[in-house]
């Protein structure tokens, strides 16, 4: 029996685990936001309303994105545009304090965005970095 040679691994890229960690804490951020919002800062009846419950969404997600699955990070950063929209809609026209955390939740939007975004190509430009380099080991 031969031993197989060993397949060289990319150093480990910081990146993909500071994204990973960026995404996490701006979703639990957001969910955190989006609860405290509609039921204590600022309801839009007194004693919190029903809009609590567009935080749930938000927690579909969260697993996935605990697990690092690839999928979850791609879906997450279309589906966060609806958050977005809610949030420049209700910074223009509702009154502060709403105001400002309709302006928060914005602002959660984008770090998610730009997280999730830079997590998928940093983990896909390492996947082809291993390919390359197990094809090149292969070779050798």
């Amino acid at each position: 029996m031969t031993a197989s040679p060993a397949i060289p691994h990319p150093p480990a890229d910081h990146g993909v685990a500071a994204t990973r960690w960026v995404a996490t804490g701006s979703l639990l951020a957001l969910i955190v936001l989006c609860l405290a919002w509609e039921l204590v800062l600022a309801p839009v009846r007194p004693g919190g309303t029903w809009l609590a419950i567009k935080a749930l969404p938000l927690c579909i997600p969260l697993a996935g994105i605990l697990k690092n699955r690839m999928y979850t990070y791609r879906w997450v950063s279309l589906v966060i545009w609806l958050y977005f929209t809610e949030g420049v809609v209700r910074g223009w026209s509702d009154k502060p304090p709403s105001q400002w955390l309709a302006w928060a939740e914005v602002a959660l939007c984008l770090v998610l965005f730009t997280a999730c975004t830079l997590h998928v190509r940093l983990r896909q430009r390492n996947a082809r970095a291993a390919e390359a380099a197990g094809a090149a080991g292969a070779s050798a």
